[in-house]
């Protein structure tokens, strides 16, 4: 498989997650909590995807029980956590520090990386890192006009947020050794579901699922922000390393901004424009790759990437 493929498919599942607040903003209208919203998200793209799976894919449904703890990470950890510590952060400050906090992942993955994988910190991972997280900052409009009294609770738990959040990939590449990505997809969202479900009590809103539009927005957060959204990432995920993944991932605030704009007709300034061109361009420089000749044997030349 081409490099470049799995490099398409890691950016559109990460653009599929920055259609998210298109659907949960209507959610919230009909009085949903942020808590209840993760609930809905997870658990019916479990149900929907499991019904494909068992319907189409069978096999794919079998894990040996010593891998479980890992998809537990990956529901628990990567997810529902990742969740509620961003929901806290956006209470406690607001949405721009929450995702300036949130897109530091990159980092977190990098090291964990190195750790885990024994991937290279090359130099020019350090500059796409530096721009991603400059370029979400002017995206969001955290700078260059940014307030800077933070609360060190707050900056501490979203920290925390883009460590878990950072965990799937790092977990994720782990696994992907082991399963196929459709195999992980399901377990994660299902460990994640088993969690966060009993804690929710979404049943007591039963007569709010009896509007047709709040279906519709289920069904959009579910299908197209949850099942395709990691599937495509997971899958993109198996073929390149953990650390660029994550890299790729930070189109996601740069699609949530344009559906802002678009949609919701926010405004839009210069700041944010060449913030989006940095992330851009830091993708640009992570899936970017020069050639150059190598000696081999004596005089005989040979190409390779760099």
């Amino acid at each position: 498989m081409k490099q470049s493929f799995a490099y398409f498919v890691t950016i559109l599942g990460a653009s599929f997650w920055g259609l998210t607040g298109l659907f949960v903003e209507s959610l919230y209208q009909f009085g949903f909590t942020p808590w209840e919203v993760v609930t809905i998200r997870l658990t019916s793209a479990t149900i929907i995807l499991l019904f494909f799976i068992c319907l189409f894919s069978p096999k794919h449904l079998k894990i040996k029980l010593k891998h479980l703890p890992h998809f537990f990470g990956l529901g628990v950890g990567s997810i529902v956590l990742f969740n509620w510590l961003y929901f806290t952060v956006m209470e406690q400050t607001s949405l721009s520090i929450a995702v300036v906090l949130l897109y530091t992942s990159p980092i977190f993955v990098s090291i964990l990386s190195k750790i885990f994988f024994n991937e290279t910190i090359t130099r020019k991972k350090v500059a796409a890192l530096i721009m991603t997280v400059v370029g979400c900052s002017m995206v969001i409009k955290l700078f260059p006009l940014g307030d800077t009294n933070i609360p060190i609770i707050s900056v501490i738990l979203g920290l925390l947020s883009a460590f878990f959040c950072g965990l799937y990939s790092v977990i994720g590449k782990s696994v992907s050794a082991n399963y196929n990505f459709l195999t992980i997809t399901l377990y994660t969202l299902l460990t994640g579901s088993v969690f966060i479900f009993p804690t929710s009590q979404i049943w007591q809103k039963a007569q709010v699922f009896q509007i047709p539009e709040v279906w519709m927005n289920v069904i959009g957060v579910a299908v197209i922000s949850t099942v395709l959204a990691y599937i495509l990432y997971t899958f993109g995920l198996s073929y390149i390393e953990s650390s660029k993944a994550s890299i790729l991932g930070s189109v996601e605030p740069i699609i949530a901004i344009l559906v802002g704009v678009i949609v919701f007709g926010d405004s839009f300034s210069i700041w944010q424009f060449f913030g989006i061109v940095m992330v851009i361009s830091s993708a640009f420089i992570t899936v970017f790759h020069k050639k150059r000749k190598i000696r081999i044997r004596g005089e005989r030349l040979k190409w390779r990437k760099a």
